[in-house]
């Protein structure tokens, strides 16, 4: 008798949990490509704000909200700028109700950035800060 365990296969571990959309794979055919789980933060607005600051490609910049990220960035900050960003981090779910994580007020925190770096240019918050040092 083996005494190994039996472990589920990655098909398993990986399946879509979405409810399966007209016209695509059958359930026992593998989708063409990784799917991508997003849950929703807010919901999607037909119309963009005017003046709303654009990103590449033309679509309005937003943070990517809660899905899956292919991309890792390492960013090294001080012991008190953790600590204000766990404070803000805990302020907003006391305050607001909003249980979000570190990573995902950093997106959002580059995202305003950088909106407002594509529309003022010069006169953003972004390069008078950098221009301070």
């Amino acid at each position: 008798m083996s005494r190994r365990v039996s472990m589920p296969a990655a098909d398993d571990l990986f399946r879509p949990t979405a409810p399966k959309k007209a016209g695509g794979p059958a359930p026992s055919e593998p989708p063409a490509e990784a799917a991508v789980r997003a849950v929703p933060d807010q919901p999607e607005a037909a119309d963009e704000a005017p003046g709303e600051a654009r990103g590449r490609g033309g679509s309005a910049r937003k943070p990517s909200g809660r899905v899956r990220h292919d991309e890792k960035m390492t960013v090294y900050v001080t012991s008190d700028e953790l600590l204000d960003l766990e404070h803000a981090r805990l302020s907003l779910r006391r305050t607001q109700g909003l249980a979000v994580d570190r990573g995902r007020l950093v997106r959002e925190a580059v995202a305003l950035v950088l909106a407002d770096y594509e529309a003022h240019g010069d006169d953003s918050v972004l390069v008078r800060r950098l221009t301070q040092e």
